[in-house]
């Protein structure tokens, strides 16, 4: 495996670039760029990368399904760190290109979401096209196959585009989650302030059957952050479920709520505890009464005394 060496969703100038280089490791790694997510993850699968960045849910259109889909089927794979960045897109056109001129557009597919109403407004009969990535979709531009496409600004330069509008989006404050992938491997140490994935395969569907599901972690205090369900591909109204809680596998909490979707669900996919961008452990909310580790352990205590008779 090459230990020196991160994929991340390519060509160069994407988002997921640039949030990649916000990791401290990264100037010391050879950044491999991938033409779409599932190639950067089947090159930590295959050991061609030690792990791969690549982007998971944004706060406008919610889960990637490419990401969510590869996570949940084949290998299996573990998060370990995220990376939060605020997008904002650029319309890249080849100089001279005016805005009466741009009659196809391209992006990566959940790019739209996040510039409909922008199109809607100024290029209301233009169409669109997806691309693999942004950047990819820059690329097209400078070879002549779409007159635009919604990058990054920074994207410009790298394919000899110029940004004919800044600053493009449709909700304020947008972001992007990214996160890096690796080997199953131990999660590193709870900071107090982490996250938890996993994927949950339903027995069979019955009427409170997604309840039971939720109540696994309501019942023990942990809060859930990202619910999305997926199909399996086994037929209609066969589905999984990607969900991100609130804490680490380590905490009695949440590992008894892994624990108790274990007995109940015939497929559960731990896909990892790992620190929360942005959030330390003082911004963290306080735990319900009778959550804590400690009153687990008190709880534990008290039967096995009730269980020898020492009441």
């Amino acid at each position: 495996m090459s230990a020196t060496r991160y994929a991340y969703l390519g060509p160069e100038g994407t988002f997921t670039e640039v949030a990649l280089r916000t990791l401290p490791e990264a100037a010391t790694r050879e950044l491999a760029p991938m033409v779409s997510v599932p190639a950067a993850l089947d090159a930590v699968r295959n050991g061609e990368a030690a792990a791969a960045l690549v982007p998971i849910e944004n706060s406008v259109e919610g889960g990637i399904t490419a990401t969510l889909d590869e996570l949940t089927s084949g290998e299996p794979l573990m998060i370990y760190r995220e990376v939060l960045l605020s997008i904002t897109f650029a319309l890249l056109v080849r100089p001279g290109t005016k805005l009466s001129d741009v009659k196809t557009v391209t992006a990566h597919p959940a790019a739209q979401p996040q510039v409909r109403n922008w199109m809607a407004a100024h290029l209301p009969g233009a169409v669109w096209e997806s691309a693999a990535s942004n950047a990819d979709g820059a690329r097209l531009v400078q070879e002549g196959r779409y007159d635009a496409a919604f990058a990054g600004e920074f994207a410009a330069a790298t394919y000899g585009l110029e940004p004919l509008v800044t600053e493009i989006h449709d909700a304020e404050n947008a972001q992007t989650r990214f996160v890096l992938v690796g080997r199953p491997a131990r999660p590193s140490a709870p900071t107090g302030a982490d996250k938890t994935s996993v994927a949950i395969w339903l027995g069979d569907d019955h009427p409170g059957a997604l309840l039971e599901l939720l109540q696994e972690f309501a019942v023990r205090g942990v809060n859930l952050m990202l619910i999305q369900s997926r199909p399996t591909g086994e037929g209609i109204g066969n589905y999984c479920f990607a969900v991100d809680a609130e804490g680490h596998i380590a905490d009695r909490r949440v590992g008894e709520a892994l624990m108790g979707l274990k007995r109940i669900c015939p497929k559960v996919r731990f896909l990892g505890s790992y620190p929360r961008a942005g959030v330390s452990a003082d911004e963290v909310r306080p735990l319900r009464a009778g959550t804590s580790d400690t009153a687990f352990t008190e709880a534990a205590d008290w039967l096995a005394r009730s269980q020898d008779g020492r009441i």
